[in-house]
């Protein structure tokens, strides 16, 4: 399935840059990341595959429910690790999804909308890719790295600076 394979790209492309980093680089707060880590973005993407991969044998997501798993952000390894098995086992059949959520902070009132599987998972690809983009901007402030042209921008953003190009 061509998802897939677009978000194996670009796992494969956060795994190269996170081999790049050392330790104290991928756990220093950014300033230009209102004090986040890189670690904190790979573990936000990271835990929101995750929260899609637990519910789909129920049904139900709630991204608001994921774990904030401090080792995640702490050590790249792991993170590194559990991108590859999200990767693993990323493409199921397709089915429907329940979406949970509360953005009401005055109510306890939890939200249902109607989704699916494939929905979500190219919802978590163009959220991985919009954090990607935030990671690029903390790898700059934390090291001298460069990275690839195509490193946090969309796929369709590529092709239409291709064509705006020619």
């Amino acid at each position: 399935m061509q998802i897939a394979a677009a978000i194996r790209n670009i796992f494969m492309q956060l795994h190269e840059t996170l081999d790049k980093l050392n330790h104290e680089q991928y756990t220093q707060p950014s300033k230009a990341l209102f004090n986040a880590t890189i670690g904190q973005h790979v573990r936000h993407i990271v835990e929101l595959f995750q929260c899609l991969e637990n519910g789909y044998e129920n049904g139900i997501v709630n991204y608001e429910h994921r774990k904030r798993d401090k080792n995640i952000e702490t050590n790249k390894q792991l993170a590194i690790q559990l991108l590859h098995e999200i990767s693993s086992r990323l493409i199921r059949e397709d089915k429907s999804i329940q979406l949970e959520m509360n953005y009401d902070d005055l109510s306890n009132e939890t939200v249902v909308v109607n989704s699916n599987y494939y929905r979500e998972v190219v919802y978590n690809l163009e959220h991985t890719v919009h954090h990607m983009a935030l990671i690029r901007v903390g790898v700059s402030e934390v090291s001298d790295l460069i990275l690839p042209d195509s490193f946090g921008v969309a796929s369709s953003t590529m092709k239409h600076r291709d064509t705006c190009a020619q």
